[in-house]
């Protein structure tokens, strides 16, 4: 009884703020405007065209900055596992970043990315011309990958760096003095060793990725032309500015299929087995 009673809490917690809402979300998503049960709400959205452009825009994004992430996080994982100067110093300016909370972020890159900020002024100053980071339709979505790739790759980084710890150093020894070079050290031992860290974070920075909201809620609001219109923000739209909840928790229902389907995928095709 002890247990339970100390349990409780979080159960009640999780039951409130996770199964419920998802459960509401649920059903709302097969509730039209009218308060009948149907599929309306789902064939209105694939109708949209802002709709179905938001899941490109998102599908292209995940596309994009999950491969980036992963490859630098990796990087970086195996560099400042080395015997570097200053190691600890170079790790702790890689997770600064994450200490710092999102909108902060997108404040700062804000600050960064204006027409006439730090920037441009180097450009111009190079005698390049300036850039518009959020403006452009062509560079809106790239900068939002930036500012996101800022925050995630130290976060996924200190993941594989713990993975790389755990490696026994006994088979790199081994590997050197059979003569196998660095790259060889990295495929055959670091690689196959960083299996299971590599698949979670291939999973938590898919799914973290899809749910991105605010960077594109401070700084473009979907904008320009649509560039930057995650889905995040199409389904906030909906709820909070449109007032139209139906479609909000439809796209929400739709986002987690989505999701579950990818990582299924992924879950697949990178076995985590030893």
């Amino acid at each position: 009884m002890t247990a339970l009673a100390f349990l409780a809490p979080a159960v009640v917690g999780v039951v409130l703020l996770r199964l419920w809402p998802a459960v509401e979300a649920l059903v709302g998503s097969f509730t039209s405007r009218s308060g009948d049960v149907s599929f309306g709400t789902f064939e209105r959205l694939f109708s949209d065209p802002t709709f179905i452009g938001s899941l490109k825009v998102t599908l292209l994004f995940s596309v994009v900055i999950n491969p980036l992430q992963i490859a630098l996080a990796l990087l970086l994982a195996v560099l400042l596992t080395q015997t570097v100067p200053l190691v600890g110093l170079w790790r702790t300016f890689i997770l600064l970043p994450v200490a710092v909370p999102q909108i902060v972020s997108a404040i700062i890159w804000g600050v960064l990315f204006r027409p006439d900020g730090p920037f441009n002024s180097v450009l111009v100053a190079l005698g390049l011309p300036a850039v518009p980071w959020l403006t452009s339709p062509d560079m809106a979505l790239w900068s939002i990958v930036i500012i996101c790739s800022w925050v995630g790759v130290g976060y996924w980084m200190t993941f594989l760096v713990a993975g790389i710890k755990d490696i026994p150093e006994t088979l790199y020894e081994a590997a050197q003095l059979d003569g196998a070079g660095p790259w060889r050290r990295f495929t055959n031992i670091t690689l196959p060793g960083l299996r299971r860290p590599l698949l979670f974070v291939l999973v938590a920075d898919t799914v973290a990725n899809f749910l991105v909201f605010a960077p594109v809620r401070q700084l473009t609001r979907g904008g320009p032309e649509g560039s930057t219109n995650l889905i995040m923000n199409t389904i906030f739209e909906r709820a909070y500015q449109i007032g139209d909840l139906p479609a909000a928790s439809a796209a929400t229902t739709i986002l987690v299929l989505i999701v579950v389907v990818v990582v299924g995928i992924q879950f697949r095709l990178l076995p985590g087995k030893d």
